[in-house]
């Protein structure tokens, strides 16, 4: 479940909250190209209110239709398929050959939605499970990552704590990378215990970033980082990058880079080898940061370290700048440099 889904089902809490009647569609099938992925979720109600999305928009204004002409599921979940047709798939906006079905179902307290809020609140894993036939919902925890699986009796969407980016450093650089990934559904955690505060206001302003003058490596140990987490060192400062270092590659986080010229990072693994970290951890290790874009600019090295954090993240394999001499990485402005 990505950051879009966990506003949706903020949303509805605050729509019923309002006295509205919501409905739930959730991507149940996709054949060939198609907008969204399997478990997306969009939520609308009888006064035209839309979070989320299935679709490029048409498929959402259709929903809004329907529901304005007085379509409601009842208690039985309603499925409904779209692009069964080359015409119909052009009216819909679908991609060529897509063809997209949707389970819809009106929100109750039998939909179980605050539970599932709040286990992912929680940072937990777990799977909502919809009987189909009867509209009955049940959220159960879970050890380990669940497959989506979606039958004719039955629809169960995984889901789990929110993709989160640990950034060591406010500085400008930081800025940017904070506009563009909180758009991407990523929550943001910003440490620098140096008093700098560089990311704008209106860039905090939200509940999905939040900022800390913890020491680094008491930071990492606090939040104890998971599949879920990506952890980027930015302050070109040793004192502090390496702080973090220690402790986020010994952690579970899936990805663990840090700023700096391949001599700099040089510089820094024959440090981190004086400590307890083994070989395999040090080799965790993403320096220079981010996709080999030939960025130079603070805000195209924001991107590139995006670019390599979600290829990641969406199960695509990249290499890392170490291992490919030939990219060069100039290391950005900032207030306090070391080599």
């Amino acid at each position: 479940m990505d950051g879009l889904d966990a506003e949706v089902l903020d949303a509805v809490a605050r729509w019923q909250a309002q006295g509205d009647d919501v409905l739930l569609a959730t991507v149940a099938r996709t054949w060939g190209s198609a907008p969204r992925p399997v478990g997306a979720l969009m939520a609308l109600t009888t006064r035209g209110r839309v979070a989320g999305s299935v679709s490029g928009g048409c498929i959402e204004d259709d929903l809004l239709a329907k529901v304005a002409g007085g379509f409601c599921p009842g208690l039985r979940p309603h499925v409904q398929t779209y692009g069964l047709s080359a015409d119909e798939a052009h009216r819909f906006g679908l991609p060529c050959g897509g063809t997209l079905e949707l389970v819809i179902e009106q929100v109750t307290p039998r939909s179980e939605l605050d539970a599932m809020r709040e286990a992912i609140a929680a940072g937990r894993l777990g799977v909502r499970e919809l009987d189909l036939l009867t509209g009955q919902a049940c959220v159960r925890s879970a050890a380990r990552p669940m497959a989506f699986a979606y039958t004719p009796a039955r629809l169960r969407v995984p889901f789990g704590p929110r993709w989160r980016i640990v950034v060591i450093g406010d500085g400008q650089l930081t800025g940017h990378l904070v506009n563009m990934a909180v758009p991407l559904g990523y929550q943001i955690v910003i440490c620098d215990p140096r008093g700098i505060h560089d990311v704008t206001p209106e860039a905090t302003r939200t509940p999905h970033v939040t900022r800390t003058a913890e020491m680094p490596d008491d930071l990492i140990v606090r939040l104890r980082p998971d599949g879920n987490t990506a952890i980027v060192a930015l302050t070109h400062d040793p004192k502090l990058d390496d702080m973090a270092l220690l402790e986020a590659l010994k952690s579970d986080a899936f990805y663990v880079g840090a700023i700096g010229s391949h001599r700099n990072q040089a510089s820094r693994r024959e440090r981190l080898a004086m400590f307890d970290l083994s070989a395999a951890q040090i080799a965790r290790l993403r320096g220079p940061v981010g996709l080999p874009l030939g960025a130079r600019t603070p805000p195209e090295i924001a991107l590139a370290i995006l670019a390599e954090i979600t290829a990641l993240r969406n199960g695509i394999d990249v290499p890392a700048l170490s291992s490919n001499r030939a990219t060069r990485h100039v290391d950005p402005p900032q207030r306090i440099c070391a080599a």
